[in-house]
């Protein structure tokens, strides 16, 4: 059993999100209390070849450790060359089959969720795997099957556990269903009720109530937020510190807020040396952070145009200040 797992609490997981979960983002969900990461999937085609830009998503601090790197494909061999080259190069904790991801550019060349609907072919992939890196240890992530009328997460959860994997993380949606609709937990439950490795659970964890509920109710091992924290991070500290202590940490102010995006994109832009084009990148992660903020529609019609530190900065004095005016019109009201 990973060591993660011997513990009295049960492991909080950053979900392996594309475009998200790289080494910054990761490192500051690791302050916030996240016990185990995964990288964002990489393509074992890309491993094998040196693709650069492959390599640069493999990468990870020691901070980060428990960590594992996630990989696609369909081809067993290939898979199993990929995971030896990428435990000679950085030496991860873990590697992560990707069983799960339903984006159409991963499922046509028969990876990711594709492989539900061929269990002899995902038992291949992963025996395969496990044989080469024995005994390093080989997890993988599923949903509970293609579509509704085919769900199999039992079957392919008892199939990855007699090919020799560690653990199972479980989306507890179909491949069909994307994100849109409802989690399964039940579907979970019943798997992790039934195989011996330990399933870690994942889908619409969203409060520290989701997350105490889902480990008082469906004998799950671990957890997996992978949304939710994309723009509260702080969920982690809040459910760490819920779980082991009963304690109720308060959501952070918007003034910790924006400290924390800036501080982020200072730590992107310093980690890539190309400002304009990091801050680019970082739209789509600030358009996350800024759900639920004051004057939303506004901020994240500004949001969208920033190309330098120096305008977060300026968008950032003028949302305090509005918020601070708002704030006490309220209170004179």
């Amino acid at each position: 059993m990973l060591p993660w797992f011997n513990g009295p609490f049960c492991p909080l997981y950053l979900a392996p999100m594309a475009g998200v979960t790289d080494s910054v983002f990761r490192r500051l969900c690791k302050e916030q209390g996240a016990d185990v990461m995964v990288s964002e999937f990489v393509s074992a085609d890309g491993i094998i070849h040196r693709n650069e830009r492959t390599r640069e998503m493999i990468y990870f601090q020691p901070v980060e450790r428990p960590l594992g790197i996630q990989l696609f494909g369909a081809d067993p061999e290939r898979m199993a060359v990929a995971a030896q080259a990428v435990v000679e190069w950085v030496e991860p904790d873990f590697i992560d089959l990707n069983f799960g991801c339903p984006v159409n550019k991963v499922v046509c060349k028969h990876g990711g969720s594709a492989l539900l609907r061929d269990c002899p072919l995902l038992e291949k992939v992963a025996s395969t795997v496990v044989r080469k890196l024995h005994p390093f240890p080989v997890t993988a992530k599923i949903r509970l099957g293609w579509d509704q009328a085919s769900i199999n997460a039992l079957q392919t959860a008892k199939i990855l556990e007699d090919a020799g994997v560690k653990t199972i993380a479980i989306h507890g949606r179909t491949k069909d269903q994307g994100y849109s609709g409802d989690a399964d937990w039940d579907q979970i439950a019943l798997v992790a009720n039934t195989v011996s490795v330990p399933v870690i659970g994942n889908g619409d964890l969203r409060s520290v109530n989701d997350i105490a509920r889902r480990i008082r109710e469906t004998g799950v091992r671990g957890l997996m937020i992978g949304r939710a924290a994309m723009n509260n991070p702080w969920i982690f500290r809040q459910a760490r510190a819920f779980l082991r202590s009963d304690i109720v940490v308060p959501d952070v102010s918007v003034q910790e807020k924006w400290d924390h995006i800036l501080r982020h994109c200072r730590m992107a832009v310093a980690e890539n040396q190309e400002e304009e084009f990091t801050m680019a990148s970082m739209r789509g992660r600030l358009m996350a952070y800024s759900k639920g903020m004051r004057n939303g529609r506004e901020l994240r019609s500004e949001l969208q145009r920033v190309t330098k530190i120096e305008q977060l900065e300026q968008i950032r004095s003028r949302h305090l200040a509005q918020s601070e005016e708002d704030e006490l019109a309220v209170e004179a009201a």
